[in-house]
Order: structure tokens, then sequence, then C-alpha cells
């Protein structure tokens, strides 16, 4: 089948963060952006890039930029039309948001591919590896009081979920918000009392998981004798793993941090294309990686990284923050990777994740099922893009004097 690209474009939408009444405390509303390649049959890829829901206001006209390389061409070979893209934007793009708006746009190219074909992507990546794969709940911040933290854990285990991800420190507004404590033994005796509530509450079969969000903290970034600190006083709780303790600033940090606790240390979300993530991979920074089929730099990209790590010896648990797209996307990497742990999954999602993936995404027991509709098994309708217009500075950002963030 004979097929050119005809049309490359950026569609924004601003719609509800989650359903999930526990993360709403601390975002209401979310960005997205979707790369929609159009061809001269009624194909129409999509892809979303992450960098949508931060800054969606830089997406269109970096996408307008690489637009004409894909004007006229086919989608059969699309290591080459991204190794073409990415030449182009060598000065900007090799790693960080030029690359993560070009993960969109390839995404868009993978998703018409599979429609092509008749081939869920996953099968165009090397294959399904899996039946199924474990899953947890990203659950944002811990909320509090531990009233409230019990009533969280117990709403994502009726959503069917056997694994739960929280954040360090915790988010009380009857107390004022984000409260993290500041000495490194404060930190750690807080952290060990939480877990101890939970363990208790969900029992030990239950996949937990804490995230330290080092990359993007809203209170103090850990150095590495806190976040040692903190780690062994939680080894006894048995976490699949502990995410972010320290800030991507400091690769030579994570590798001294590893050596030093028996808990699994994972990050990964905010490295870009495989050569950023050949640095951490060699000073052997992560026990788990999370690339993000959104943001790393493409599908391709997050293959090359995933058999990177388990070259290695090491794991991936996808990061799937972003709308319908990415979740989507990290599920058919997650899928064709050989080393894959477990899947971050949105709890209790809204319309800009649920009108995306409609019943492509399919959770029962603790797992997910592989899609099987061809391409990513995402749509994007004129009914949607209607039902959720973009709203200029809908993006997340972490606020600053002078830039506070309010939605």
């Amino acid at each position: 089948m004979t097929m050119k690209i005809t049309d490359v474009r950026t569609v924004l939408l601003t719609g509800p963060c989650t359903n999930d009444p526990f993360l709403s405390e601390s975002r209401k509303l979310r960005s997205a952006a979707f790369i929609e390649i159009g061809t001269d049959t009624e194909l129409v890829g999509i892809g979303e890039t992450y960098i949508g829901y931060f800054f969606p206001e830089s997406v269109p006209t970096i996408v307008d930029f690489f637009k004409p390389i894909l004007i006229g061409q086919p989608v059969d070979n699309i290591a080459e039309l991204w190794q073409r893209m990415y030449h182009s934007g060598n000065f900007w793009c090799r790693v960080g948001m030029g690359l993560s708006v070009l993960n969109g746009i390839e995404a868009a190219l993978w998703d018409l591919k599979g429609k092509m074909y008749g081939l869920p992507v996953y099968e165009l990546l090397g294959g399904r590896k899996y039946n199924r794969l474990p899953c947890y709940a990203t659950g944002g911040p811990s909320n509090y009081p531990k009233e409230k933290l019990a009533a969280k854990l117990d709403h994502y285990l009726s959503l069917g979920f056997n694994g739960v991800k929280l954040g360090a420190g915790c988010l009380d507004t009857s107390r004022g918000g984000w409260h993290m404590p500041n000495s490194k033994r404060e930190i750690a005796e807080f952290e060990a009392d939480k877990l101890e509530f939970i363990r208790n509450r969900v029992g030990k079969d239950v996949h937990l998981m804490l995230d330290g969000h080092m990359g993007n903290s809203p209170t103090n970034t850990w150095d590495v004798d806190t976040a040692v600190t903190v780690l062994q006083a939680l080894e006894p709780y048995d976490l699949l793993f502990f995410e972010e303790p320290l800030h991507y600033t400091d690769a030579a940090g994570y590798a001294e941090l590893r050596k030093k606790t028996t808990v699994p240390i994972a990050g990964g979300e905010c490295l870009t294309g495989s050569c950023e993530w050949k640095l951490f991979d060699d000073l052997n920074c992560f026990d788990i990686g999370q690339p993000d089929a959104a943001f790393t730099g493409g599908l391709g990209e997050f293959m090359k990284v995933a058999a990177m790590l388990e070259a290695n010896g090491r794991k991936i648990a996808t990061h799937a923050w972003g709308a319908g797209g990415c979740l989507m996307q990290n599920i058919h990497c997650g899928f064709a990777s050989g080393n894959t742990l477990i899947l971050e999954i949105p709890p209790d999602y809204a319309g800009l994740h649920s009108d995306i993936v409609r019943d492509s995404f399919r959770l029962e027991g603790g797992f997910v099922w592989p899609p099987e509709q061809p391409g990513l098994g995402i749509v994007m309708t004129d009914e949607i893009k209607n039902k959720y217009p973009f709203v200029p500075g809908s993006g997340e950002f972490n606020s600053v004097p002078g830039k506070v963030l309010t939605t």
C-alpha cells in the first residue's frame, strides 16, 4: 500500500486533570498536545508529546518547523524520517523540548504505520513479549491526614490495582498544603511511619513505591546524605522502588546512592534521548529505568533505552503522566520491551484519557492486557477537540516568585 503524508498539524487541548478526588487536591486541569499526520488516504496518525503537559504553547511552532521534512514522504521508514528531523534540529533538539516534540510526531508515524498494516504498534516494534503486564496506580501526593491516605489507598485497590505509588512528604490541605520535614532524620522517620501505616493497611502483597520528585521537588531537593538516610530507614518495607531520590543534575550521586541502600532506585522520566540515557546507564545510576514514550524522543528511542538498560541487567517501569496518547504509547513500548517490570497508569482518569483511549485500555486483576486495535488504539475527533478547548496557561510548571501556577 503506497501512502504519502499530506499534512502535519498540532491539536492543543485542556480538560480536567483527573476524576481522582485525591489527585484533584493538587491539580485541577491538564493540558495536552497531540500531533495529527494526514495522508492521501482516509488514514490519520495520532501521537502525543508530554511537552504538551508543561509548555503546550511551544508545540505548534516546533511541529511546523519539522513539517516540510514529512510532506510528500511515505511512512515505511520511520527511523529515516526521525533521523532527518533530528539532524535538522541538531543544535537544539539533541535532548530536551525539541526532541520530545519530535517524539509526538514520531508516535503519530507509528500509529499511521500500524493502521496501514492493520497491526498494533507493539508488533512493529519487535513483537509482543507478554500476555499481560502488572501495573500500578500513580497516586501523586500522599494526602494527609492518615484517614485520607487510607481512603486513597482503598480507592485505588477498588479500581483493580495491586500496586500504588505515592509521593514523599504529604499534601494536607487542612494544614496549609505541602509538607516535608526539614532534617534528614525527621524525613526518614516521617516516611518510615507512613510506610508502616500503609503496609498495615494494604498488606504485604500490594506493590508499593515512593516518589521523591527530586527532579521536580515542591519543597527542598535532597542531597545524597539525606537520600541515604531516608532510604536506609525504608528498607524493611519491601518497596518495589524509590523514584527520583535525587535531582538529575547529580548523576554521580545516584551512582553513590545505589551502593548504600538495598531499596531499588528508579529514575529517568526527565531524561531525553538515548545519548543522555547512556550517561546515566554507564554510571549505573538506576536499578530501574523509567523512560516515557511521549517524552524520551520517540518510540524508537524508547526501545533503544530499554535495550540499553536490559543489556546492563536493568528493568524498566514506564513513566506515563501525559494524556491518553502518552498512556497508550507507553503501553505499546512496555509490551514490546523484554525487560518491563511494571506499567504506570493514571488511576480514575478523566476525559483527556477516556475519550481518547476508549476501550483500547484494559485493566483486570492488577494487570494491563495488550491492546488489539491497529496502531496505538487512540482517537482524535472534532467532538473531542470541541469538548476540550485549549486554555492558554493551563500547562503545569513549578511556581516561583513572579510566576505562580493557579490552575
